[in-house]
């Protein structure tokens, strides 16, 4: 037992199912390390298999392959430091564990379940998975680290019975999503543990997206009395080395790399352009297209996909009918050129005559409503469909959370598309974020240093153009009205009593109630999109479709 000890702390992105893509990102680790002198190489919860897998994980077959993987890398990894790497470990009774492998001298030498299983906002854990005992500390290299496994290091318990089984340093390896604010509240749980122990710590996160999740990084490493010694980025790939030493007083690390992290405008915005990257990336799109309106969530949709995938991997297609305002005309084609994509006009006009043609003798006798207004939509749709059909590009929708909670989209029309940039940005949101992107450039960004949003676009009033001087504002109260009712209703799930307290009248509360429950089933067809709360629509807010209660209070 030596006084120094190296940890290599392998910050990747794993792909859900890939599970030889992320052994080979593994191995490739593990061979820096090795080059560095580690002790051992590191990798995040479930890196075998990707994270997180859903139900997936419940197929045997799966099940297998990953395990026989992982002892395939553990031959392979023989000659160098112990690897450290997350995975599925079904247990002789039957039962399921989320596990994680330390794997020295060409075989498993150990192997530690998970014992908190969260079971709230996205995670379904406690389904899958199969609870064990507490778990004592694991030696590598005569230093006995005690490896809780994310949820295991949020509450005190697991990281105590393992400070007293005799763990000197805690490795804990995560499958964290973002949502806003999160790394203080991660920090401050972590904190928690190195004070409540007297045990250095190495937090160590994933990166990249996964379906609606991103993972975001940001991994760290907190010395006894809470000070962080490491800090890596977050969103990036990040292989770094940390060493600690014994001290009189136990193990210490040193100080090693440390990235400050950005504010929340800033994470927001980079975890919607990361979540599109990986998720045309991981399903194997390289190209996208959209509705160019004229519009800010097209706009800012539009500058998304551009950071993301370059310029000349997305279409802007303006498809104007009669009700298309000049200036929005010229709006969509200056955002278009100012991001350097293409630009394509199609007038609905001729389509839309002949399907009102069509429907004339079954119409006939009625007056025009929403009915004709939606065809518009619907058209639009469907000749966006096309075009993805035709040349392999996805189809991108731009509905804002707004706009998403209260059903303002026309389902099979302006709701059709395969992916959602902002589906978790609120209006009000997504005019500071285009103020956001338009002063500010990063070295992940693909699109142009210059301000790409014009600023007509985010200062006229918002409007759907599928009438005469049709604004948002005729059917819905003004956003940040009803962006402050959406946040009460739905993030802090209040009452509709709470609401009218806040200074909101019964008036506009019961009206964006009535429209959020009544909207339930266009949510459950809309395409996902990522998540930046921890009530974005789909996994962390589970309503029923069919639901008949309101609050009357």
């Amino acid at each position: 037992m030596g006084d120094h000890f190296r940890l290599t702390l392998a910050q990747l992105n794993p792909t859900v199912g890939d599970i030889k893509g992320n052994i080979a990102k593994a191995r490739s680790a593990w061979e820096e390390g090795r080059k560095a002198g580690a002790d051992l190489v590191a990798l995040p919860e479930m890196f075998a298999v990707g994270y997180q897998t859903q139900d997936l994980i419940q197929k045997p077959a799966f099940v297998r392959d990953a395990v026989n993987q992982i002892e395939a890398l553990a031959a392979d990894c023989a000659d160098g430091p112990a690897l450290g790497i997350g995975g599925p470990c079904p247990g002789e009774d039957g039962k399921l564990h989320n596990s994680y492998y330390i794997l020295q001298g060409g075989k498993v030498a150990a192997i530690t379940h998970k014992f908190f299983l969260p079971n709230f906002n996205v995670f379904d854990e406690v389904r899958l998975f199969s609870r064990d005992r507490m778990m004592g500390p694991i030696a590598v290299n005569g230093v006995r680290l005690g490896i809780p496994i994310c949820e295991d290091a949020w509450y005190p318990d697991v990281c105590e019975a393992m400070a007293e089984s005799g763990a000197e340093i805690f490795v804990v390896p995560n499958g964290s999503p973002y949502f806003r604010n999160k790394f203080e509240t991660r920090l401050n749980h972590m904190v928690a543990r190195v004070v409540e122990t007297g045990l250095p710590l190495a937090y160590l996160n994933m990166v990249g997206g996964q379906d609606d999740q991103v993972f975001d990084g940001g991994s760290f490493v907190l010395n006894p009395h809470g000070r962080p010694a490491v800090q890596l980025p977050t969103c990036d790939e990040d292989i770094t080395h940390v060493d600690f030493e014994r001290t009189p007083e136990g193990w210490r690390a040193l100080d090693g790399e440390f990235v400050t992290h950005p504010d929340d405008w800033e994470m927001d915005y980079r975890v919607m352009v990361e979540s599109l990257r990986d998720y045309c990336r991981k399903t194997g799109f390289g190209k996208v297209l959209l509705g160019m309106s004229g519009g800010i969530d097209s706009a800012l949709v539009a500058t998304i996909a551009v950071d993301a995938l370059g310029a000349e991997n997305v279409r802007c297609v303006m498809l104007p009918s009669e009700y298309t305002s000049k200036a929005s005309l010229e709006d969509a084609e200056a955002c278009a050129k100012a991001l350097g994509c293409r630009y394509d006009y199609v007038p609905i006009a001729e389509g839309r005559a002949a399907i009102t043609a069509t429907l004339a003798p079954l119409f006939q006798g009625t007056k025009p409503d929403i009915a004709e207004e939606n065809i518009q939509s619907r058209l639009r749709g469907l000749l966006l469909m096309a075009l993805s059909n035709k040349f392999g590009e996805m189809l991108l929708t731009t509905g804002n959370k707004s706009e998403v909670a209260v059903g303002y989209a026309t389902i099979y029309g302006d709701m059709s598309g395969g992916y959602n940039p902002i589906k978790d940005l609120y209006k009000t949101r997504v005019f500071e974020t285009c103020r956001w992107r338009n002063a500010n450039h990063r070295v992940w960004m693909n699109g142009p240093e210059s301000a790409v949003i014009p600023e007509r676009i985010i200062t006229k009033p918002p409007s759907a153009e599928l009438r005469e001087d049709q604004k948002d504002s005729d059917s819905l109260p003004d956003y940040p009205v009803l962006d402050g009712i959406l946040d009460m209703l739905v993030d802090q799930e209040a009452s509709v009593s709470d609401c009218i307290a806040a200074g909101y009248t019964r008036e506009d509360v019961k009206r964006v109630e009535h429209l959020l429950y009544i909207s339930e089933y266009k949510r459950f067809q809309s395409a996902p999109g990522a998540r930046l709360t921890l009530k974005a629509f789909w996994l962390d807010r589970r309503y029923p479709i069919v639901n008949r209660w309101r609050d009357e209070r």
